[in-house]
């Protein structure tokens, strides 16, 4: 029976995967849960039908012919910085897990899985996503400034030496729990809570990732950006700066 609340009815979701069955499957299973779906057996097919319209969401194979999950990632997060995308991987390909947190996937599963911890993971995405402009509309903070970072609190902006930086909603909020308390030491712990406060099945490592990419997006414009430290066998911190409202 579909299950058609009101975080479900009219969301797209779209699943990228060379393997017919696991199209079929988890085709079935978020369509059965109330999901919009289409799916497409490799990136280019997905990216050329979608046109001026891209999904509410991604579940994206890495391995595949034909543009794959990560080369489309690349291109999806050059048009929009906050679609949710789910990679899928197998099990001994760590290392394109890594790659594809930190070139702008969200979260990860490991082949085989669970349909019942695929929609929850997907659940879980969407409500992310409807958190960050529940948090975009309300609060009373606007702008977080530490020296030549500028964050909008309600637009999930960043600016930096006055230049945009686009982000995730999750590398938003890694980001903003680091300005937050320049100087400050965040453990990876503290830093999963910022960046998936709804989500339970993170591991340190993802932050690990974040945060590469992070530095790898302010290094893109600055070359000589250092305000983001590791802080070894702790965590990570924005060094000490002069903050302003």
């Amino acid at each position: 029976m579909a299950i058609c609340g009101s975080d479900v009815a009219g969301r797209r979701v779209a699943v990228i995967d060379d393997e017919l069955t696991i199209r079929e499957t988890v085709g079935f299973a978020l369509r059965r849960s109330g999901y919009e779906v289409e799916t497409w057996p490799s990136g280019l097919a997905a990216w050329a039908s979608w046109g001026s319209s891209l999904p509410d969401l991604l579940v994206l194979d890495i391995v595949m012919p034909e543009l794959d999950g990560l080369e489309l990632c690349r291109q999806v997060r050059a048009r929009d910085a906050l679609i949710p995308i789910l990679f899928l991987s197998s099990r001994d390909d760590e290392v394109d897990r890594v790659v594809g947190l930190e070139i702008g996937g969200d979260d990860y599963l490991c082949k085989p899985f669970s349909m019942r911890e695929l929609l929850a993971r997907v659940k879980v995405l969407f409500r992310r996503t409807r958190l960050a402009t529940q948090e975009e509309a309300g609060g009373d903070e606007e702008h977080l400034r530490v020296d030549a970072l500028e964050l909008d609190l309600r637009r999930y902006t960043v600016r930096w030496q006055g230049r945009p930086v686009p982000l995730t909603v999750t590398e938003f909020r890694v980001l903003r729990a680091l300005a937050r308390y320049p100087g400050h030491v965040k453990t990876r712990r503290q830093l999963i809570e910022a960046g998936y406060p709804e989500d339970e099945f993170v591991s340190e490592r993802t932050i690990d990732s974040h945060v590469r990419r992070l530095r790898r997006k302010f290094e893109q414009i600055d070359p000589a950006f250092q305000a983001l430290d590791t802080v070894h066998g702790l965590g990570y911190r924005i060094r000490a700066a002069e903050v302003s409202d």
